[in-house]
């Protein structure tokens, strides 16, 4: 898998290091994010959606400061209200989502986001822009999975876990948007400063 418990520790040690020194508002808010691994950001991202009731793509400044506070991050309130007018950057009082998530993704070459595009292409066989169950078993042999191997799992078992990963931890709805998608492999990103190294990790994970 894309993604390994040695590159989270790396990545969650790096930020956490770099925390005791960052001043800019939005690279603290970004490095409190990844100190929680390669799903830090993902998940940031899934809060804000639910509180998106309208489904407007914008979050005024209440709504704002309640998803900080709903993810529970360490962010002083002037912090939080500095970041907000950074990113509103028309004075309207509201923030557009899709901006403020790719203000907050640590940033990648446009080779690295290609090749994440590449990877969920190749895993979203329906071409719906969401990745299933029904999608993984065209790509992804659960059968050699140690726990269906012992029969502690199901095929179904194995593919959920899979989905999982990239799914947000607090709401697991067995389906991964190109959204959650990029979120996560933009933490593992982080981790990695090679983007050769990156490439091929991604090449080999997902035989591209």
């Amino acid at each position: 898998m894309a993604g390994t418990v040695r590159h989270d520790t790396e990545m969650i040690q790096k930020a956490k290091q770099q925390l005791t020194t960052c001043t800019d508002p939005i690279e603290k808010l970004r490095l409190q994010c990844l100190t929680r691994g390669s799903a830090g950001i993902k998940s940031l991202a899934r809060t804000f959606r639910i509180m998106d009731d309208d489904n407007s793509g914008t979050l005024d400044v209440k709504e704002f400061l309640k998803g900080l506070g709903d993810y529970g991050v360490v962010v002083d309130k002037n912090e939080a209200l500095q970041i907000f007018r950074l990113l509103d950057k028309d004075g309207g009082g509201t923030i557009d989502f899709d901006e403020f998530l790719q203000a907050l993704r640590p940033p990648m070459s446009n080779v690295r986001k290609q090749v994440i595009t590449d990877a969920f292409r190749k895993l979203d066989k329906t071409g719906d822009g969401v990745v299933t169950i029904e999608d993984l078993q065209n790509v992804y042999n659960a059968k050699h999975h140690p726990k269906y191997k012992n029969g502690e799992w199901t095929e179904e078992q194995v593919f959920r876990s899979f989905l999982d990963r990239f799914d947000s931890p607090y709401e697991k709805d067995g389906k991964v948007t190109m959204e959650e998608f990029v979120n996560y492999y933009s933490g593992v990103s982080a981790s990695i400063d090679s983007d050769s190294y990156f490439v091929e990790m991604m090449k080999n994970a997902w035989k591209l």
